[in-house]
């Protein structure tokens, strides 16, 4: 089985200058993926796409390998995964006729992750063959049942009275288990991306995890946070 891990780390963003180069207790954080990835006895092989020169060093330094560099079109702030990760299956099947039976998507954000998580949620979706891919999830701390728009006429709408016709009035134990997509770990199939032009496809498996080992980074708050969280887990 070749699983294939690919971390995306492109040289802009906005929240953070340089982020995925952002030291981050001693490392630049698009190393601790790397790490994430090399220390998954599953991923069979892991590269870093980039468009930065720096940042394909860097990751080359760390164990990754950096076989292609990312077109410039595909680093832009509006691109999303699907066209990053369409171009790194092609030119890995065109030019080395390489072709994986798992994508694992680590993204450089999160630099917390246990190996055995990455391990079941590889696991998971390699166990359910009619699955088009695997998402980790969390419970929210906020439930979308009490949230709202304001809508044009001014007045709070209710994002879920599809559901309920007053559901932000619900008791907390009457309000349904619900998740948001957390951004630590995707596992996916390579005919999900190629041929149903697709992350996730429609048949999306959860990796529930525990919200308080969650961390995203897209501020500097978040940095600050995670560095202070990670700092006590690790030392």
């Amino acid at each position: 089985m070749k699983v294939l891990a690919i971390i995306p780390a492109r040289g802009g963003s906005k929240g953070i200058k340089r982020k995925n180069l952002v030291d981050f207790l001693g490392k630049p954080l698009v190393a601790h993926s790397i790490e994430h990835a090399l220390a998954c006895r599953s991923i069979t092989r892991t590269i870093v796409s980039t468009d930065d020169i720096e940042i394909a060093c860097v990751s080359r330094s760390f164990g990754a390998e950096v076989p292609f560099m990312r077109p410039s079109e595909l680093a832009e702030d509006h691109v999303l995964d699907w066209p990053v990760f369409v171009h790194a299956l092609e030119f890995l099947a065109n030019n080395e006729k390489y072709y994986p039976d798992i994508i694992v998507h680590l993204r450089p954000t999160t630099p917390y992750r246990k190996p055995e998580w990455i391990e079941e949620a590889v696991n998971l979706l390699i166990q359910q063959p009619e699955a088009d891919s695997m998402r980790s999830v969390s419970a929210p701390e906020k439930h979308p049942y009490r949230m709202f728009i304001i809508n044009s006429d001014g007045y709070l709408d209710p994002i879920m009275k599809h559901e309920h016709p007053e559901p932000y009035l619900l008791r907390r134990q009457e309000l349904p288990k619900v998740y948001y997509y957390n951004c630590v770990i995707d596992v996916t199939r390579p005919a999900t991306i190629l041929e149903k032009g697709s992350m996730t496809g429609n048949r999306i498996l959860p990796y529930i995890m525990n919200p308080d080992e969650v961390l995203d980074i897209d501020s500097p708050r978040d940095l600050i946070i995670a560095q202070l969280l990670v700092g006590q887990v690790l030392l």
